[in-house]
């Protein structure tokens, strides 16, 4: 097994805590990546959209050592925080917790300063390369393309080069679906505010507009990245920074006065795209080389139930154990690693795009505040039977895929507990009035 050259496309999250799992396995991995090293070069300005880390997440890290550095350099989010849009001169905000008892949280970490903890734990690892400025366009005749040109020899090729994947580009027989949403991103930022943060740090903060929604999580500097989900030609249609000061003293009127670099920001961050990527297979034999994709290559998901990272690092934990059941058997394992992990990415797939309708049209109403708090009530009450679909993503480690089964049996228990409370209810009613009856004179 050891003999093996393997090859990890690609840099980021996943990428790194990969090479850092098989480098320990005893393989040689050399590490791909396009963009010089971002710990000397910096991370690319205005596309980070910070990472919710959660319980899979943290799983993951637990296995490389890091869950204990990453929680020292994260802020914990309790829950929503909620900025109803203006009506008349108040609109006050409403903090909504994510879990029944209000103690779980998911982690605000920087989607940059995670990548080089994980960037130094590979580079530490035994028989681990990486190799920066090094832009990989795909596989052929079992060499990667590099540049266009055939460069090194791989008998097993791990792309996790993300959601426009060059190497699945390059492979034939791949179905692949690209479901683009017509809203876009941008980042902008909420600065300290006296040394302080200007917003409630222990919180994930929304703005939701209906059709669209702005987010600001907080930072160890005591900043918030605050992301627009706009439709993209809403970005368009303000072309001068007063109309952007405008729109936004209209629409966010309680954050427009914290954001003193607005309309730099506005002007200099680019408008990002949200994708889902579905393709199958996952796996392909190029020649004798085996190729596989993982985290965004294999399953872009958009990011509105914080699970993209998470998701990703799970693939890398499944490659790991698949591994050590097949006897460090590349093709098995990762024909393994396809079967388990397909049907738990399109279900947080779908997931992930529900949560977006939530976010942008549900939180804000009266009614779902209700239901919430209803189901948190149940929760309390039936502690380890009924569970929300939010705690099941972000506070287990359940598979994806069964969830929305859960999810239906919990309904189903409840509805029946519910109807024979009823009868009972009913059944001791028409006993109480027929015994009332026989002792009539």
């Amino acid at each position: 097994m050891t003999d093996e050259r393997v090859a990890i496309v690609g840099a980021g999250l996943a990428g790194c805590l990969l090479a850092t799992l098989l480098g320990r396995r005893g393989l040689e991995v050399t590490v791909y990546e396009r963009r010089p090293d971002p710990r000397i070069a910096g991370a690319e300005r205005g596309r980070s959209i910070n990472l919710a880390v959660s319980a899979r997440g943290l799983a993951a890290l637990e296995q490389v050592g890091l869950r204990k550095q990453a929680l020292e350099r994260a802020l914990p989010m309790h829950g929503r925080m909620v900025h109803p849009a203006a009506r008349g001169r108040h609109a006050a905000p409403n903090f909504q917790p994510y879990s029944a008892d209000g103690r779980r949280a998911i982690n605000s970490i920087s989607r940059a300063e995670l990548n080089r903890a994980l960037l130094d734990a590979a580079e530490s690892t035994p028989g681990v390369r990486l190799r920066f400025s090094r832009r990989v366009t795909g596989v052929a005749d079992g060499r990667l393309l590099v540049d266009g040109l055939p460069g090194d020899p791989a008998d097993v090729v791990l792309a996790g080069d993300g959601a426009y994947s060059a190497v699945r580009g390059s492979l034939d027989g791949i179905a692949c679906d690209q479901d683009f949403l017509e809203h876009g991103y941008k980042e902008l930022t909420v600065p300290p505010r006296d040394g302080d943060f200007a917003l409630d740090p222990d919180a994930l903060h929304i703005w939701p507009r209906g059709t669209s929604m702005m987010i600001a999580l907080p930072n160890l500097d005591r900043s918030f990245t605050c992301t627009l989900f706009w439709p993209k030609g809403d970005f368009t249609a303000l072309g001068t920074p007063e109309q952007v000061l405008a729109h936004f003293r209209a629409h966010y009127p309680d954050v427009a006065g914290l954001m003193p670099g607005l309309t730099e920001d506005f002007a200099r961050n680019p408008v990002g795209s949200l994708v889902t990527v579905r393709c199958l297979p996952w796996v392909r034999d190029e020649g004798g080389t085996l190729v596989a994709l993982l985290g965004d290559a294999a399953h872009a998901i958009v990011p509105f139930f914080g699970q993209g990272a998470n998701c990703a690092f799970e693939d890398c934990i499944e490659i790991d154990r698949c591994l050590t059941e097949t006897g460090g058997r590349w093709d098995r394992a990762l024909a393994l690693y396809q079967e388990r992990r397909k049907p738990n990415t399109d279900a947080i797939a779908e997931m992930a795009l529900d949560n977006f309708v939530e976010m942008r049209d549900r939180v804000a109403s009266p009614v779902f505040r209700v239901k919430q708090a209803a189901q948190h009530a149940l929760e309390r009450r039936l502690a380890g039977r009924y569970v929300s679909r939010y705690e099941l993503v972000s506070f287990t480690t359940v598979p994806y895929a069964r969830i929305p089964a859960r999810l239906r049996r919990q309904n189903l228990a409840l509805g029946a507990a519910a109807g024979a409370a009823a009868g009972l209810t009913l059944a001791a009613g028409l006993t109480a009035r027929a015994l009332s009856r026989r002792r009539r004179p």
